[in-house]
């Protein structure tokens, strides 16, 4: 367990008569444990989840239609390798050479990682919160795929104006492009996880979080029950002699209080219910004394008749009727 979470416990014990000064002391030390465990996550997770879609990188240099720097013409070289009486055919057109395009997106990609592991960091400390990592990711997926998703649209609408302008535009631009934007929409798509891997590790500072802050409240409610147990039995001793009060007895009490709490927040809806319905009955017009009597005569019926219904013998004779009714 980390050092703010056994000074947290500490600091329990000093404010549970003061739960404002307690509450202000954990915020600050879960606002420092935050800053500190934000600092440990570096931009460098994103290596291995990042692996797959470097390796589509790089094969990528082997799937072009033009000369690659270094590598030469590998398509023609692979084909060859493949199939070694065959001849390449004598190019008419000299295509355009796209072998940037996948590498600009990539680095486009890591980018916007970048951008949203700084944007993690910042909106973390200030609202540690499951949502807002949801949202940050969300967005940045979006954008990734969004580029990853239009490049090979955008190829396909120069592809398909190239039919009409000829066979040098067709083989020389758009059919390079559209090879290159294809690789790119797969690169794109092996990218998400890279994105993925900065929710988890900004995820699991959150979820430490609130664990810490669970179990402080948590410690600070069983903590008053066992002083007002021991006022009570201090209190008790005096007059009677009783005894401490075991840490069972504790945990029935702490689960009697929270009843009474929910019992006291259902009594609270339905106080501020009848309220309400007070308040829009005085507000409707020409309700008089003798429709109020009616109405309270009306309930007292519906209230016997909901009592009778669960008497045995009503019940009997409901089950006769039924039994009759049936058989007609």
């Amino acid at each position: 367990m980390s050092n703010s979470t056994i000074s947290t416990k500490d600091s329990t014990t000093k404010n549970l008569l003061n739960p404002d000064v307690a509450n202000n002391e954990l915020e600050l030390e879960l606002e420092e444990y935050t800053r500190s465990a934000i600092r440990k996550i570096q931009f460098t997770v994103i290596l291995k989840p990042a692996i797959i879609s470097l390796i589509a990188l790089v094969i990528s240099f082997f799937l072009d239609l033009s000369k690659v720097p270094i590598l030469g013409n590998i398509t023609i070289d692979i084909a060859q390798s493949l199939f070694p009486t065959w001849k390449p055919v004598q190019e008419a057109v000299v295509p355009f050479s796209f072998w940037w395009l996948p590498i600009v997106t990539y680095a486009l990609f890591l980018f916007l990682s970048y951008l949203a592991y700084s944007k993690l960091k910042l909106e973390i400390i200030r609202t540690p919160a499951s949502a807002t990592i949801d949202r940050i990711v969300g967005s940045y997926n979006s954008v990734i795929d969004s580029i990853a998703t239009a490049l090979p649209l955008i190829g396909a609408a120069i592809l398909l104006i190239s039919i009409k302008l000829g066979e040098e535009i067709f083989l020389g631009l758009s059919v390079p492009f559209e090879v290159k934007a294809l690789i790119v929409l797969a690169i794109g798509k092996l990218f998400e996880p890279v994105l993925d891997q900065l929710g988890v590790e900004f995820q699991s500072v959150v979820n430490h979080v609130s664990d810490i802050r669970e179990k402080y409240f948590s410690r600070i409610q069983v903590e008053n029950s066992k002083n007002i147990l021991k006022q009570l039995n201090q209190g008790g001793s005096g007059v009677g002699g009783g005894t401490e009060l075991s840490l069972a007895d504790v945990e029935k009490f702490k689960s009697l209080v929270e009843q009474s709490a929910k019992l006291s927040e259902i009594m609270n809806r339905n106080f501020t219910s009848i309220s309400s319905l007070a308040e829009k009955i005085n507000q409707i017009e020409g309700v008089s004394s003798q429709k109020i009597t009616e109405l309270n005569g009306l309930a007292n019926a519906l209230n016997q008749a909901s009592q009778s219904i669960g008497d045995e013998k009503t019940l009997i004779g409901l089950k006769h009727l039924e039994a009759i009714v049936l058989k007609k």
